[in-house]
């Protein structure tokens, strides 16, 4: 693919699958098919948990913050890799590419720590059932989710800052279908073991979440979807750079971008007898 005025355009070329055209197409229906399942699955559970006075508890307020997490975080990527893959145009604008960065890492965090949160919720559930009302108090669950943003916000403010400062030397060309915080660094003409090794660390640090919640979590469907977020997002982060092709990583991209927000609503409501029946009862079937 030749890639014109590369040294005069202010933005980022992501190559993406540019070099694959048959590909690109198919990409294009199977994403956005997934993306449209998206909205449409985390949506309905957001109206659902509204709407219906049996899920008014804190499980559900935790699922609708889920939900609107991954709405959020799918649509700071879909659209600009949907625009990318079926026209001409590669491109993405600084701004453009920054902000995808801090929305992409705000959602990741923040619904890194919300399935923590969660997690801590199936435990009381199951382990102290007659003190559950006191210990899950809305006012409680309130403030948790209230932190769960502010801290992912925040974290995602230092990382975003960090990144920014790696100076690129003029390289603007991603062979990646978004920004994200390795293919960034990939392009920085300075050492950034600094860089890297603060990304190890958060990353780390939700490994050991995961521990957690593997000692806490009593849920399936919970630990269903911990293990396809922090599955897929350590094989992408903590892997050394040269471990996989480029392709792989874009493919990775995807399946933690796109298909495990997709698969969400689906995982906590498939044996949900609640939801099911806000469901039925909404659509006058109950």
């Amino acid at each position: 693919m030749v890639i014109p005025n590369v040294s005069s355009f202010d933005g980022f070329f992501l190559l993406g699958f540019s070099e694959q055209p048959l590909l690109k197409m198919t990409l294009f229906v199977i994403i956005l098919f997934f993306y449209l399942l998206t909205l449409l699955g985390n949506i309905a559970i957001i109206i659902l948990a509204h709407l219906d006075p049996r899920l008014h508890t804190p499980m559900y307020f935790f699922f609708t913050h889920l939900s609107l997490m991954d709405l959020c975080y799918t649509t700071s990527t879909v659209p600009q890799l949907l625009f990318n893959l079926q026209g001409p145009e590669k491109t993405i604008t600084y701004g453009g590419c920054v902000g995808q960065l801090y929305v992409s890492l705000a959602m990741g965090s923040t619904e890194c720590i919300l399935l923590a949160v969660m997690a801590v919720d199936c435990y009381v559930t199951v382990c102290w059932p007659l003190h559950y009302t006191v210990l899950m108090h809305p006012c409680i669950s309130w403030r948790m989710v209230a932190i769960t943003w502010l801290t992912g916000f925040v974290s995602s403010l230092v990382q975003t800052v960090l990144i920014t400062q790696v100076p690129l030397c003029g390289r603007n060309v991603i062979d990646h279908i978004f920004c994200e915080v390795p293919v960034l660094l990939k392009l920085a003409c300075v050492d950034t073991t600094f860089n890297q090794m603060e990304l190890f660390l958060a990353m780390w640090k939700i490994q050991s979440h995961e521990g957690r919640q593997k000692a806490l979590g009593t849920c399936s469907s919970h630990l269903v979807v911990v293990f396809l977020l922090y599955g897929t997002a350590m094989a992408t982060y903590l892997q050394p750079t040269a471990a996989t092709s480029q392709d792989q990583d874009k493919f990775m991209a995807l399946l933690y971008g796109i298909v495990t927000p997709t698969l969400n609503p689906f995982i906590y409501t498939l044996h949900n007898k609640d939801i099911k029946g806000a469901l039925r009862k909404m659509i006058g079937k109950d």
